[in-house]
């Protein structure tokens, strides 16, 4: 009997639905125990208790509005899909060759011809096919057997999303990274207190078990989760830092000089756009879109000093 992977693959997806549940669970034990349980009485009490407990509640609820929008942002926009019949812009100059067929395409590793744009800066002709989507394949995009299609600038398929992160949820998914562990950060920090006193407060029978119950289960889960997305951060920071995706890490390491590699602030450019003030939420202006051909996810500049 013939087993099809790319099915198994697929049914993958479905257990990215129970990982949202997973998500809205854990901020729902998290708020209890923080907002509910652990500060929200101590504003009545006045004095410092009560302004640290209001500080602590404002930032949180700042963290979780920014942190779910950017995870929605995630889920739903498309991380970038491939134009339909999408030809390499060299071939755009030679239609009467009719369109482009898996035997006229090489990858992009052995193809040594580039041409310059109007920046002065080197651009490689796409030259990748993918023979399940049936159409070219731009540079840097990559097939998703999850989600059976290719991705403009893949970087992995994430199942706490339900979705792939490639070059048009990359930022949203960076933020989500960042509001998410300040999120888990300060509810480990605002619970470390509780979790001292837990053993106590058993014994005493001062707090009622299901109340110990949420704090010490909360408490274990930020902290696990802070410690873990603190790794996550790290990683994509130095990809970010470097252009490069978490699927192009072994190409980079065949590199001499990782050609996508612009320079810190212009690779972070490529990712987060110029307009600063926009840079911690997930939007992008106007601006950025039309002059940063990056973050359409079809063309990349290179480094001009690099042979392609």
């Amino acid at each position: 009997m013939d087993i099809n992977l790319f099915k198994f693959c697929s049914s993958l997806k479905a257990l990215g639905y129970l990982m949202i549940l997973m998500v809205a669970a854990i901020i729902v034990v998290s708020y209890y125990a923080v907002v509910v349980v652990t500060w929200g009485p101590k504003l009545l009490v006045g004095g410092l208790d009560s302004v640290l407990s209001f500080a602590i509640i404002v930032v949180f609820h700042i963290l979780l509005i920014l942190l779910t929008w950017c995870y929605f942002m995630v889920v739903f926009r498309d991380p970038g899909s491939v134009p339909e019949n999408w030809r390499p812009v060299s071939e755009e100059y030679n239609l009467e060759e009719g369109p482009m067929t898996s035997s006229d395409c090489v990858v992009p590793e052995t193809l040594n011809s580039t041409w310059s744009s109007s920046d002065g800066q080197e651009r490689r002709p796409a030259v990748g096919y993918c023979i399940q989507c049936q159409n070219g394949k731009p540079p840097r995009c990559h097939h998703c057997s999850v989600c059976q299609r290719c991705v403009l600038k893949m970087d992995h398929h994430c199942v706490w999303v339900v979705n792939c992160v490639g070059a048009c949820n990359y930022k949203f998914f960076l933020l989500f990274l960042l509001y998410t562990f300040l999120e888990t950060t300060l509810d480990t920090l605002a619970l470390l207190p509780s979790f001292i006193n837990f053993f106590g407060e058993a014994k005493n029978h001062s707090v009622s078990p299901g109340n110990l119950s949420i704090i010490f289960l909360a408490f274990v889960i930020n902290l696990a989760f802070a410690l873990s997305l603190l790794c996550f951060i790290v990683m994509h920071v130095s990809l970010l830092s470097s252009n490069t995706t978490s699927i192009e890490v072994y190409e980079k390491r065949r590199a001499v000089r990782w050609k996508y590699d612009l320079g810190r602030k212009t690779n972070f450019e490529q990712v987060f756009g110029k307009k600063k003030a926009l840079w911690l939420f997930p939007l992008y202006s106007e601006d950025d879109f039309s002059s940063i051909p990056a973050l359409h996810g079809l063309d990349f500049p290179t480094r001009s000093d690099v042979e392609a």
